[in-house]
C-alpha cells in the first residue's frame, strides 16, 4: 500500500472557554464542521469534538479492516455495523488524557461459524492502524460483538 496523507484545516477564534472553530477536510467530505468546548466536554447538538472525531476514525478503521479479515476467510460481509466510543480521562500528573477505545461489533456474515467470526475480529484489531496507534499511545481497546 502506498503512503497515505489526508490534510484536514482547522480554524478556531477566541478563547478555548468561549471561542469555537471549524474543521474542514481537503477533500471536501466535510466543509465548515463547527467544533467548541462545549461540544467537547457536554452534548450540544449540532457540533462536534476531536473525540467525536477520533471515534468515528477508529471505528471506520476497524469495520474496514474487519471486512478485509472476512473476505479473507472467503466469508465477506453481508452487513457490519460498529460502535466506537473513545474514552478520555483525568490520569494523575499527566491530564486529561485518550485512555481507551470500546468498539461493539454487529455482523452479518453468511457461511461463517461464531470461531471464524471471533478470529477474523481478533486479526482486524491487530491490523486496524488506529487500534495500533491507540494502543502504542497506551490506550486500552476493547473489542466486542453486539
Amino acid at each position: 500500500m502506498p503512503r497515505i496523507e489526508r490534510n484536514a484545516k482547522v480554524e478556531w477564534e477566541g478563547s478555548v472557554a468561549r471561542g469555537a472553530g471549524t474543521l474542514t477536510g481537503d477533500t471536501g467530505a466535510f466543509t465548515g464542521l463547527p467544533f467548541s468546548l462545549p461540544s467537547r466536554i457536554g452534548d450540544v447538538a449540532g457540533s462536534t469534538s476531536p473525540e467525536e472525531l477520533l471515534a468515528a476514525a477508529t471505528g471506520g478503521c476497524f469495520t474496514m479492516s474487519l471486512g478485509s479479515e472476512l473476505a479473507r476467510d472467503g466469508t465477506p460481509p453481508t452487513r457490519l455495523e460498529v460502535n466506537c466510543t473513545i474514552v478520555m480521562d483525568e490520569v494523575p500528573d499527566q491530564g486529561h488524557q485518550i485512555v481507551g477505545a470500546v468498539l461493539t461489533v454487529h455482523a452479518e456474515v453468511e457461511g461463517t461459524t461464531d470461531e471464524a467470526l471471533a478470529a477474523a475480529i481478533e486479526r482486524a484489531d491487530e491490523g486496524c492502524p488506529f487500534s495500533a496507534l491507540l494502543k502504542r499511545a497506551g490506550a486500552t481497546v476493547t473489542v466486542s460483538r453486539a
